[in-house]
């Protein structure tokens, strides 16, 4: 099973200027909220879409689209685990931020006989990763300054 004690490694300390103009680190240019906005032009709540950026961030991104609201990582192979990988796609579907306005999908795979083959993921494992999501995207927001929608 996947340990994703990777991940709660990503709600740490940071420098709180940075927070307000969340980055793609896919790119390395800034393509996200302008200020305290709960928007991105897009359409999509950009505190949902930072705290997606940031919670998967441990993990490399393939594609990262804030004007429609995806991000699609790469595949993550965690260091103790050589046989074992994983992949997120993590939809942000709504300007309000609200739990339904995140959907996000976590795809596995298992080494046999020197072939990658597809298996099933955890419920847990899906649902932590949301509820970090969402935890982060609340904390933005806080720091922000904002009340909740």
């Amino acid at each position: 099973m996947l340990a994703l004690g990777t991940v709660a490694a990503c709600g740490g300390a940071r420098d709180p200027s940075s927070l307000t103009a969340p980055r793609n680190h896919l790119l390395g240019v800034d393509r996200g909220a302008e200020g305290g906005a709960d928007q991105l032009k897009g359409g999509v709540n950009a505190y949902l879409w930072r705290g997606a950026i940031d919670t998967l961030s441990f993990m490399p991104l393939a594609s990262a689209d804030a004007v429609g609201g995806v991000i699609l990582t790469d595949w993550y192979q965690p260091p103790a685990s050589k046989d074992e990988r994983f992949k997120i796609a993590a939809y942000v579907l709504d300007r309000r931020m609200r739990s339904d306005a995140l959907r996000v999908s976590v795809f596995r795979q298992i080494r046999q006989d020197g072939e990658w083959q597809d298996t099933s993921v955890s419920a847990t494992t899906t649902s932590d990763i949301t509820t970090r999501i969402l935890t982060r995207a609340r904390q933005l927001r806080a720091e922000n300054g904002e009340r909740g929608n």
